[in-house]
């Protein structure tokens, strides 16, 4: 396994491409078989949204997602009342972090890229 990267998503999938860009990109590190760790933060958690279709790139981030849950990627997601409406229908592997925990995560990661 490569370095491990953190990729921190806080930007709102209703309103602009960089959620479904931040997706993307995880999944190509992936495919270089390196150590990936997803966060979920602030406006980002929606993109778990049970439904896509009003998303800017909803279709593409369906299809990412689909794709993440396969290869069985754990999502950390702040700690936090998920968004209002249904919410990680699709069942991915979830797991709530703090504050500090996300900090942790962050400084255990020899690159991070936030899309905020």
């Amino acid at each position: 396994m490569g370095a491990p990267v953190l990729v921190l998503i806080s930007a709102d999938p209703r309103t602009t491409h960089r959620a479904n860009e931040a997706l993307r990109i995880a999944l190509g590190i992936l495919a270089g078989e390196n150590d990936v760790s997803i966060i979920l933060h602030g406006k980002g958690t929606a993109l778990l949204a049970a439904d896509t279709d009003d998303f800017v790139d909803g279709d593409d981030i369906a299809r990412h997602l689909a794709t993440l849950k396969k290869l069985g990627q754990t999502f950390h997601v702040e700690a936090r009342p998920p968004p209002d409406g249904d919410w990680n229908d699709a069942g991915h592997p979830v797991v709530p972090v703090t504050p500090q925990e996300i900090a942790d995560l962050l400084a255990g990661s020899a690159r991070v890229l936030i899309f905020q």
